[in-house]
């Protein structure tokens, strides 16, 4: 039997290696997600409902009691912002405030969200009021691996996309309620943000899901869209699902 050159065995090895790349990422590209912004909203994509299936319950009620005694430690928001939680963006109004963690906001345990979420509350001594929890993934996270976080029948995932931050920010109310930039601005692609002098930014900090844990209707625990009481604020009309 004839022996292989050197050159062979590394041209050999150089094959096993390409192929055995565009066997991994080749697959991983087919099965990531497209992300499509709705016709009504083009800020905001989620992912479909899918059936049900064996286990998906049973994982779900284990990560809403996760979440639940994760966020009881956090009712008074003084203890979160100690816990290293930041407000994200506490000058721009918003129905719910997320306290992001300085920590990994991408690693899934249930036990410890990246994310808080809090209603702002008046009166003589204004604060937060916990409401829920939120927790992160990719952008480019396939929808294999949000539903091995989260199952994909029990809740949505949703990603914030095609945001203008306006030329001059400060002292401008524009995240939610500007009607050229931000989240429900009519700006929606890079040339136009640029022509308006802004900074497109394509998506906003990859995958989010929400849980409300201390809510006590089943349905509005894992809310979304317009059955979110808490505040999705984008401008979806009710029925219409985002495309994936």
């Amino acid at each position: 039997m004839k022996k292989l050159s050197l050159r062979s065995v590394l041209f050999l090895t150089f094959l096993i290696v390409v192929c055995a790349a565009i066997l991994r990422y080749g697959l991983r590209a087919q099965s990531a997600p497209t992300v499509v912004a709705s016709d009504m909203d083009p800020h905001m994509a989620m992912t479909k409902l899918r059936p049900p299936q064996s286990g998906d319950q049973a994982r779900a009620d284990d990560i809403v009691a996760a979440a639940k005694q994760a966020a009881e430690r956090y009712r008074d928001y003084h203890k979160a912002q100690a816990d290293g939680y930041t407000i994200f963006m506490p000058q721009q109004h918003q129905s719910v405030y997320h306290f992001i963690s300085l920590g990994d906001k991408e690693r899934f345990d249930p036990a410890q969200p990246p994310g808080l979420l809090y209603t702002k509350t008046d009166g003589p001594n204004p604060g937060y009021k916990l409401v829920g929890v939120m927790y992160m993934a990719p952008y480019g996270a396939t929808e294999q691996e949000l539903n091995a976080r989260v199952p994909l029948s029990i809740a949505q995932w949703h990603v914030h996309l095609n945001m203008c931050v306006p030329p001059q920010p400060d002292g401008r109310n524009w995240l939610m309620d500007d009607p050229t930039f931000g989240l429900n601005g009519s700006i929606s692609t890079a040339d136009a943000c640029k022509a308006a002098g802004g900074d497109f930014k394509p998506h906003l900090a990859g995958w989010m899901t929400h849980i409300y844990p201390f809510e006590t209707d089943p349905a509005k625990v894992w809310a979304a869209g317009m059955d979110d009481d808490h505040g999705m604020e984008h401008n979806m009309k009710p029925g219409k699902k985002m495309k994936m």
